[in-house]
């Protein structure tokens, strides 16, 4: 099933898309319930990138957020030793619901990313049972990407993970979604970002949602003019997950505070 179907050459934009019938347990066990090679990967990345950070520049804990959190923990899970709160932000009902959930008391099959994490005593600091910092520091929010263009410089650390190449086929939208994400950081902010590579779209329970169809050199080309360090890495074969990509993108540095950018977010 479809949450639209566009005509020839109409872009599926995101507010066309029937999200609150994306199915979170369905989603997991078809990704999260047991970890992929390339998800240890870019969790290692991660794990390096926001650690080395936060040792050159220790201090006051800080304000994080999750743009997309979807059914996905571990994105937050790599902000937690340095974050205060964290922002969980998703515009589906269901995945509201569901991260609700985790918040309380997340479940036994993100412990093998957390793991992964604590391969850095950054994590391993926290103590056995992180669910306890995390339930204090997580905040669930219902919202769009797009709506973060009113909240700018407002977290001090941030990722997204498979979401603006993730919400329609537009290009445009892909590239409003990044923005978004970059403006909302303050200057400086460590940053990590994923992305499906020439994605023809995915399905999840009984329904088909949209992607746009973007490359490393996109990636680059969106964020470059948001960050004065800035890294990217292809990730996996093809079709490992499902059907329809080519591989992983995975993006990371820091929020310039120098950046000069024509600002199309509205």
């Amino acid at each position: 099933m479809d949450s639209r179907s566009p005509g020839d050459g109409i872009d599926q934009l995101n507010a066309d898309v029937a999200w609150d019938t994306f199915d979170p347990a369905a989603y997991i066990d078809h990704n999260y319930r047991h970890m992929l090679d390339e998800d240890q990967e870019i969790v290692s990345i991660v794990r390096r990138h926001f650690s080395d950070h936060f040792r050159r520049n220790p201090g006051r804990r800080i304000a994080g957020i999750d743009v997309g959190a979807g059914a996905n923990l571990y994105p937050a899970l790599s902000m937690l030793p340095w974050c205060e709160e964290i922002t969980l932000l998703d515009r589906s009902a269901a995945n509201v619901v569901y991260l609700k959930s985790q918040v309380a008391e997340y479940d036994a099959n993100w412990d093998q990313f957390w793991d992964v994490l604590c391969e850095d005593e950054s994590y391993t600091a926290l103590g056995d049972d992180p669910r306890v910092r995390f339930r204090q520091a997580a905040r669930v929010e219902q919202g769009d990407l797009f709506d973060l263009a009113g909240r700018r410089g407002r977290w001090s650390v941030g990722t997204m993970f498979f979401v603006a190449e993730s919400l329609s086929t537009s290009h445009e939208e892909f590239r409003r979604g990044v923005e978004s994400f970059m403006r909302a950081l303050v200057p400086g902010a460590p940053f990590a970002a994923a992305f499906m590579e020439h994605s023809r779209g995915y399905d999840v329970g009984d329904w088909h949602f949209p992607a746009c169809d973007i490359s490393e050199a996109d990636v680059r080309e969106c964020i470059e003019g948001y960050t004065g360090k800035l890294e990217t890495r292809h990730i996996g074969q093809p079709n490992v997950v499902r059907e329809g990509y080519s591989g992983m993108i995975v993006a990371w540095g820091l929020r310039d505070p120098d950046a000069c950018v024509t600002d199309s977010a509205g």
